[in-house]
């Protein structure tokens, strides 16, 4: 397994690579969008869920837009 699979993330850092707001970053955990790991009071997102993540919520092929 790669270190990348395990490396764990904080809040803070899911939303400046996601250049949204940490509160955005709760709301996706809350929602269940974002699996995550409760360390304490803190929560962290192993790199590989981001990942994920990015993968369900990217458009492919032409079909993104509706033609006007």
């Amino acid at each position: 397994m790669s270190e990348h699979q395990h490396e764990l993330l904080t809040v803070r850092e899911i939303a400046d690579a996601m250049r949204v707001s940490t509160m955005t970053v709760y709301r996706l955990i809350r929602a269940g969008a974002l699996p995550a790991i409760r360390v304490g009071k803190h929560f962290r997102i192993r790199a590989r869920d981001l990942d994920e993540y990015f993968e369900a919520q990217t458009f492919g092929g032409g079909d993104a837009w509706p033609a006007a």
